[in-house]
């Protein structure tokens, strides 16, 4: 596999370094595939992330949203099925103890998140501030000329 050296790049910039280690990351081939999930896309500014958490409770999963990281967590309880006596012969669903982060834009929010069916939807919307939209700036003709207050005139 590839290796990059972003050194450079770190001793150059300023303010990137979120930026190059999103690089890092998606050069490390360390992220683990369970449990398996999608990201749709369900309007212009609306996302859904849905993980497959099937086996897993609403209280064995925390969903936890800090800076522009999204992090989903489960960790089973250690009698799952309420019976002291039962004993599982042959596991086929896996049941470990997973976390999965997302890295977020900016702007981007956690709306809502809903377990149905074994998958658990966590709802995102880029809401961007007034501040940061695009604004139309009205262009003047040339008949109209900006006023020059003369400074002498005003301390006389």
């Amino acid at each position: 596999m590839r290796t990059y050296d972003l050194a450079p790049f770190y001793r150059s910039t300023v303010g990137f370094d979120r930026f190059f280690s999103l690089l890092d990351q998606a050069a490390s081939d360390g992220s683990p595939g369970y449990p398996p999930y999608n990201i749709e896309r369900t309007g212009e500014n609306a996302y859904r992330i849905s993980v497959a958490v099937s086996g897993f409770s609403q209280g064995e999963l925390s969903i936890v949203a800090k800076e522009n990281t999204l992090t989903i967590k489960g960790e089973k309880s250690a009698n799952e099925n309420g019976q002291d006596k039962s004993e599982v012969l042959y596991r086929g669903i896996a049941a470990r103890a997973f976390e999965r982060a997302f890295q977020l834009a900016d702007f981007v929010q956690v709306k809502n998140a809903s377990l149905e069916n074994g998958l658990l939807h966590v709802d995102l919307v880029r809401e961007i501030p007034e501040a940061k939209k695009p604004r139309s700036i009205p262009i003047s003709n040339g008949s109209q000329t900006p006023r020059v207050v003369d400074s002498s005139a005003v301390a006389a």
